[in-house]
C-alpha cells in the first residue's frame, strides 16, 4: 500500500466500533485489507460499501464460482491487480481452475475452456465493463441459463465490481 494516493486509516485512528466490527466480520481472521483502510477515510462510504459488497459476496443465489469468475474478469479488464489478488484464491477455492483463471487474463479468453454458463457470464462482463450496454441476446441467454433472479445478480455483480475496481485503480490501492 505504499503508493496509495490517500493516507489509509490506521489502527489508532478513530472509527465507530460497530463499523469496524462489521468490516472485520467480512474478512478472514478479522484482518483489514488495503481497500478497507482506504474506505475508512469516509465512514458513510465504508458503511454502505460493506453492506452492499457483503450482500453480493454472501447473500446472492448465484453460485460463488460464477461470482468470482466475473470479479476476476472485471479486475483484468480494468487493470485492478489488488482486486485480482483478493479474488483469485477465492475463485480457486470455489471450484475454479488455474487454467481458466489464466485464460481470463487474455484479451479474448479461450472459449473452449469454459462451459456455456461461464462463457455467457464472461460475455456479460466484457460487454458491461467495456461498453456499458449489454446485448439483449446476452440477457436472454442469461435468463434461459440462470433464471431472472440470477440474471439480475450477475448484472449487479459486474456493476458492483466495476465500482470496486475503479475505486482501487483511481486511488492506487
Amino acid at each position: 500500500m505504499s503508493n496509495v494516493r490517500v493516507t489509509p486509516w490506521q489502527d489508532n485512528d478513530p472509527v465507530p466500533a460497530d463499523l469496524l466490527a462489521a468490516i472485520q466480520a467480512r474478512r478472514p481472521g478479522g484482518e483489514l485489507i488495503g481497500i478497507d483502510r482506504v474506505l475508512l477515510k469516509s465512514f458513510p462510504l465504508a458503511t454502505g460499501w460493506n453492506a452492499l459488497l457483503g450482500r453480493v459476496r454472501a447473500d446472492f443465489s448465484l453460485e460463488l464460482n460464477y461470482l468470482e469468475l466475473m470479479m476476476l474478469r472485471v479486475a483484468v479488464l480494468n487493470g485492478a491487480r489488488f482486486e485480482w489478488n483478493v479474488h483469485y484464491p477465492v475463485y480457486l477455492q470455489a471450484g475454479g481452475s488455474e487454467e481458466k483463471a489464466q485464460a481470463l487474463q487474455n484479451v479474448v479468453p479461450e472459449r473452449s475452456l469454459f462451459d456455456e454458463r461461464e462463457w455467457i457470464l464472461i460475455t456479460l462482463t466484457d460487454q458491461s465493463t467495456k461498453n456499458v450496454n449489454v446485448d439483449i441476446e446476452v440477457i436472454e441467454s442469461l435468463k434461459t441459463l440462470f433464471g431472472e433472479t440470477k440474471t439480475v445478480e450477475a448484472v449487479a455483480t459486474v456493476a458492483a465490481y466495476n465500482m470496486v475496481s475503479r475505486f482501487l485503480v483511481a486511488l492506487a490501492v
